[in-house]
């Protein structure tokens, strides 16, 4: 497998994530504020408290957290700041756990989510473009670094096949690679390089000079 198809198959996990985070943070907040708290049974000292959604006040009656199980059956936490904007949430459902934090103006800039095949850590900039994601997929560790636009200028990749260090110009070519690679050839051939490799790309995604050790 070539440099460009292992990045792009971690560009496709994260892009689903991003997807599956900005879809959380919508049915969080359509839940809590379609949620009614439902009847809650209190027993003895009050030892246990029954409840479908739990809302918390401030001293103004403004809701400032909610503790429940949305209408898939799903807990969620969601907290809010003084102006009424989601600060953190926090869901578990089938599949995975996600935690998102975001900022006074209830843009995401951190989530962390786990699941069966994957644990990504990304972070965002103040608008909304993603920067940094350590991520684990399946039988891959990868850390991407991403400009102001949004595009990936850093790639380290670590699979069964060695590790991979790739950087890349402004419009997403890959122009620096380092580690256990491989290239196509002209003739259509899969050249494969060991650890110690290293090649450099003109802009148009051409190998211009190697060093194989």
């Amino acid at each position: 497998m070539t440099i460009e198809e292992r990045l792009e198959n971690m560009e496709r996990e994260l892009g689903r994530q991003k997807r599956r985070n900005r879809w959380l943070l919508g049915a969080i907040l359509l839940v809590a504020g379609s949620l009614i708290v439902a009847r809650a049974q209190v027993a003895g000292t009050a030892k246990h408290i029954r409840a479908r959604s739990i809302y918390i006040e401030d001293e103004k009656g403004e809701r400032r957290a909610a503790l429940g199980v949305n209408e898939e059956d799903n807990p969620f936490l969601s907290l809010w700041d003084k102006n009424g904007k989601t600060r953190a949430a926090l869901s578990v459902n089938e599949d995975s756990s996600i935690l998102s934090l975001s900022d006074e103006k209830g843009n995401i800039r951190a989530s962390l989510s786990g699941s069966k095949d994957d644990s990504i850590l990304s972070l965002w900039n103040e608008k909304g473009k993603i920067r940094t994601v350590l991520a684990v997929v399946k039988d891959e560790a990868g850390l991407s670094l991403y400009d102001e636009k949004g595009e990936c200028r850093a790639a380290l990749l670590v699979d069964k096949d060695g590790p991979t260090l790739g950087l890349h110009d402004e419009n997403g070519h890959i122009r620096f690679a380092a580690g256990k690679t491989a290239t196509v050839s002209p003739d259509g051939k899969t050249i494969e390089y060991p650890e110690s490799s290293l090649i450099l790309f003109g802009p148009n995604g051409k190998a211009i000079w190697s060093a194989i050790r």
